[in-house]
């Protein structure tokens, strides 16, 4: 960030609360958002898609918290306990809402419903900073962002929860109400391990505005400072503890995703990683974008930079761009910094694009939305069901309720509500009463099994016969 964003300037004057009209403006902001997200999973639960087996993850993981056996996920390995791979206490929140609605669709839900508190949340502080027709803007902005997008289309993952917090104590920080801001800050170190480091940061944040505009208070300061000391230990915790103990390794699972003493020995090798290849590049531009290039003047955008910076020195290539779930927490950030820069420069020489910049922001997010997910509900050919619905449906019945089944992807999270389902690629599974199949599944690489009972038998050890074979979706039952 450049020093002019860390120039004194005058602080905002406290916002008066919403009256009239002025507070259906977030509502009416976060119900168009979740009216869309919700139309969007929907559509999406209507043609059967599966992008990855994460959702059926969660599902499992929820069906275990509401049990009460803890996050036990056989998905990724028999008896495997979640904890072990990511670092999410707080997804012990679902178990109850599982309990009411068990089924995969009521992790969508749950988040879409985040996502739209989030919009709205953040539209209520955007209209009692800068008014109705702004503050719809820049809640529109967030809400019909890439990353939110992005994060709705891959479905369910334990970064939704962190939306709303985010908010909330961004939104505070910039109103000086020092002891919200922490309170809804402190809860994101439980969404997932890196988060811990982007508390920390945003406690120093606010140790560093409170300093300056606390007038001489200095209760806010200790606070922020009190606020990173707490994120920055529980991600060391989380790291260097919690996830090697639950690991069935032992150790941290994803320790090579990112090679710290490498970039400290070459920092300057490290520096130009953040940028290259064109694809990190395009991904810095395109949050500058989102930001309207203004939010660099927010010392609120340094609490992106943990996540940016672990993400773009990853040798691993999909981290690098905007797709998938991973830019979903920079979006909070990136237009409650944008509001917090257009608070600290609308009377000063840049007054006029200050102003402009909520509506500029909006544009943006529009532009953005065409090739995104949300153009699909547009697309009549969105809306074309599978041509295999019946089947999928009549081999999940298939499945008696309680047995064990391995699967692949395809049916893999609407079985997890009614079976104790394993994931075909798993080793050292004990054998599954059942096996369910799909020839025309990507998880096979176009080389699925031509005789699925012989292909049971052969990674199971024991016998398998072939209950049903209907448009390549086979169902093997255990012999016995």
């Amino acid at each position: 960030m450049p020093a002019t964003a860390l120039r004194r300037a005058a602080p905002p004057a406290r916002p008066v609360p919403l009256t009239g009209r002025a507070r259906l403006v977030p509502l009416g902001v976060g119900l168009l958002v979740l009216v869309l997200y919700l139309w969007w999973s929907l559509l999406q639960w209507h043609r059967w898609e599966v992008p990855s087996w994460d959702l059926g993850i969660f599902t499992q993981l929820a069906k275990s918290y509401a049990a009460g056996d803890g996050p036990v996920v056989h998905i990724k390995g028999h008896g495997a306990n979640l904890l072990g791979d990511h670092f999410h206490p707080i997804l012990v929140l679902l178990g109850p809402v599982y309990a009411l609605f068990p089924s995969a669709l009521t992790l969508l839900v749950v988040q879409d419903v985040l996502v739209a508190v989030s919009a709205g949340a953040l539209t209520g502080f955007a209209v009692r900073a800068l008014g109705a027709g702004p503050g719809a803007a820049l809640g529109l902005a967030y809400g019909l962002s890439f990353g939110l997008q992005a994060a709705v289309a891959v479905q369910f993952h334990e970064v939704a929860f962190a939306l709303p917090l985010l908010v909330l104590a961004l939104g505070c920080l910039v109103e000086r109400r020092w002891t919200a801001a922490a309170l809804w800050a402190a809860p994101v170190a439980f969404v997932k391990e890196d988060l811990g480091v982007t508390v920390a940061v945003l406690g120093l944040v606010l140790a560093w505005r409170a300093h300056r505009e606390a007038d001489g208070d200095l209760r806010p300061v200790a606070l922020g400072l009190a606020l990173a000391a707490w994120g920055a230990a529980w991600s060391a915790l989380a790291v260097t503890v919690v996830l090697p103990a639950l690991s069935p390794d032992g150790r941290f699972a994803y320790a090579d995703r990112l090679d710290l003493a490498a970039a400290a020995a070459d920092p300057a090798g490290a520096l130009v990683s953040l940028v290259v290849p064109g694809q990190k590049a395009l991904t810095w531009l395109t949050l500058l974008a989102v930001g309207v290039v203004l939010v660099l003047r927010s010392p609120l955008a340094l609490v992106a930079l943990p996540t940016l910076v672990w993400r773009m020195l990853s040798p691993n290539h999909g981290y690098w761009g905007a797709g998938w779930h991973y830019s979903a927490v920079l979006m909070p950030i990136v237009l409650v910094a944008l509001l917090d820069a257009v608070l600290h420069l609308r009377h000063g020489r840049l007054r006029r694009p200050a102003r402009a910049a909520p509506a500029l922001a909006l544009v943006v997010a529009l532009l953005l939305v065409p090739g995104r997910p949300l153009a699909d509900l547009t697309d009549p050919a969105a809306y074309r069901p599978d041509p295999r619905a019946d089947v999928k449906a009549a081999v999940v019945a298939a499945v008696p309720e309680g047995a064990s089944v391995a699967t692949d992807l395809t049916l893999l999270h609407h079985l997890v509500p009614r079976a104790q389902v394993h994931w075909l690629g798993s080793e050292g599974d004990p054998a599954p009463e059942y096996v369910v199949v799909d020839r025309l599944g990507g998880a096979w690489g176009g080389r699925p099994p031509g005789d699925v009972a012989d292909w049971a038998r052969q990674r199971y050890g024991t016998g398998y016969t072939e209950v049903r074979d209907e448009k390549h979706l086979v169902v093997v039952r255990r012999r016995g």
